[in-house]
């Protein structure tokens, strides 16, 4: 799949410079053990800690799609709390690190894929750096029109993979007020809940 990551918005193209250049793998390949990080990974690490409270981005993986031609993903950091932490992607606007734990990694890479999630496999992101640039009605939009309502949102988590009837009990406007929690693509399998955070 090719996606114009420069184009996507921030949630998007943080997500997708994952699974465009990489094969999605729960069990991504590891970096070196014991070796210390370069100046490089050193501020990747620290921008990709910024996705979450201290204590979750302190004990999860850190990782980032390589830059060589396999694009194989790389793991800055190894972790022990079933969290993983990717840094800012600086090709988009703002910041938009995300730290998610496995159920919400294996729903990403359904979305990436145009894949069905799991039914009923709750995952949990946070994006408290940063917020999203994205529609809120179109999964695979890459810019802004007249009919993909555009939204603009701010540090936030999200909750994913619930079942339908969990989201009915929020707000689905097309236009949703973003200081308030609201379904992110409602009505597709990718329906996810936006909570904002101060």
């Amino acid at each position: 799949m090719s996606i114009p990551i420069p184009a996507i918005g921030s949630m998007a193209a943080a997500v997708a410079i994952l699974f465009t250049q990489t094969a999605f793998s729960a069990d991504a390949p590891m970096g070196a053990k014991g070796a210390t990080p370069s100046a490089a990974d050193q501020k990747m690490i620290k921008s990709a800690m910024r996705a979450a409270p201290k204590k979750v981005s302190a004990g999860a993986t850190i990782v980032v799609a390589g830059a060589d031609a396999d694009g194989q993903m790389r793991t800055l950091r190894e972790g022990k709390n079933g969290f993983t932490c990717m840094p800012d992607n600086p090709a988009t606007p703002g910041p938009d690190p995300m730290c998610m734990d496995k159920a919400a990694w294996e729903w990403a890479g359904a979305w990436m894929g145009h894949k069905t999630p799991a039914s009923g496999m709750v995952g949990f992101m946070y994006m408290l750096a940063g917020g999203t640039d994205a529609s809120n009605t179109d999964p695979y939009a890459t810019k802004p029109d007249a009919g993909n309502h555009w939204v603009k949102t701010g540090p936030h988590v999200m909750i994913v993979g619930a079942e339908a009837s969990f989201y009915d009990m929020y707000p689905k406007n097309p236009n949703p007020d973003t200081s308030a929690p609201y379904v992110m693509w409602p009505g597709t399998p990718y329906q996810h809940l936006m909570i904002p955070v101060k």
